[in-house]
């Protein structure tokens, strides 16, 4: 039974306290209104605005292509669906690696223009000083570490990270500074079960995982991928908890060929 069920809007302070009173955190992925209230009144207590947009709803191989203005789009058609769950935006490839002053304009863009609460950027030591610029101006930072997806050209794969002991020892170190740059939550993608369990037990922030085992504060998967809406994608992390795209090509294929038997429209059907 959820403590914070009776919560009418989840807040950075409520994902803490959820922490530390030992409650799982749920998230899920979003990008449009429809979308966004369905995964709000499940009961979800955040929404990741995620540039996996780039990838399920525009049909890209990776998450780079996506842009700073499609980000705000997605995020203000998510931010229109919710009254419950805190929306975090993904700041996209490009908006926050090389200058600290354009990922604070990048951050400031989408508070102002979606509404969103929070935003979300990957990377650890590399960003600091984007991520102390945009937390000093009040904005909300969650970060995200082990598989950082808009890497992925200088990872070369999407395997498991962290694995050797150089990695998971800076993946630590990475995550203390996050919190001490005043990070209100991390992401930890595709490492180690141990590792991720000993990342969360050694800092007091939430951390939030998606292929990191059972031990992290919270669980992020794609809402596309949850409900099975995507037949291409199985992970090992991945649980799939509806058939949608069994569901979906069956009704259009019902839906032809009551058409084309000229069953559909019938008489209650017309006016």
């Amino acid at each position: 039974m959820s403590v914070h069920s009776e919560i009418k809007r989840i807040t950075t302070e409520t994902l803490r306290k959820m922490k530390f009173d030992k409650e799982k955190i749920t998230m899920l992925t979003a990008y449009d209104f429809t979308t966004a209230k369905m995964v709000d009144a499940g009961g979800v207590d955040a929404i990741l605005v995620g540039d996996s947009a780039s990838n399920v709803m525009a049909g890209h191989e990776t998450t780079l292509p996506i842009t700073l203005d499609q980000m705000i789009y997605h995020a203000q058609s998510v931010v229109r669906g919710v009254s419950r769950a805190l929306v975090v935006v993904d700041l996209p490839f490009g908006s926050y690696q090389s200058d600290s002053q354009k990922a604070l304009d990048s951050a400031v863009r989408i508070m102002k223009e979606s509404g969103a609460h929070a935003i979300k950027l990957e990377g650890g030591i590399e960003v600091e000083k984007s991520i102390k610029k945009i937390v000093n101006a009040g904005i909300p930072v969650m970060g995200h570490l082990g598989l950082t997806p808009q890497s992925i050209y200088q990872f070369g794969t999407y395997k498991v990270r962290a694995k050797e002991e150089e990695e998971a020892e800076k993946l630590i170190s990475d995550a203390k500074l996050l919190e001490k740059l005043g990070c209100f939550a991390l992401v930890l993608e595709k490492i180690p079960a141990h590792l991720a369990e000993k990342v969360s037990e050694s800092i007091s922030i939430p951390t939030i995982g998606i292929g990191a085992g059972p031990d992290c504060d919270g669980q992020v998967l794609v809402y596309h991928d949850m409900v099975g809406m995507n037949k291409d994608f199985t992970p090992k992390f991945l649980r799939r908890y509806l058939d949608l795209y069994t569901e979906i090509t069956g009704a259009v294929a019902q839906y032809v060929k009551d058409v084309k038997d000229q069953d559909f429209p019938n008489q209650n059907e017309s006016y």
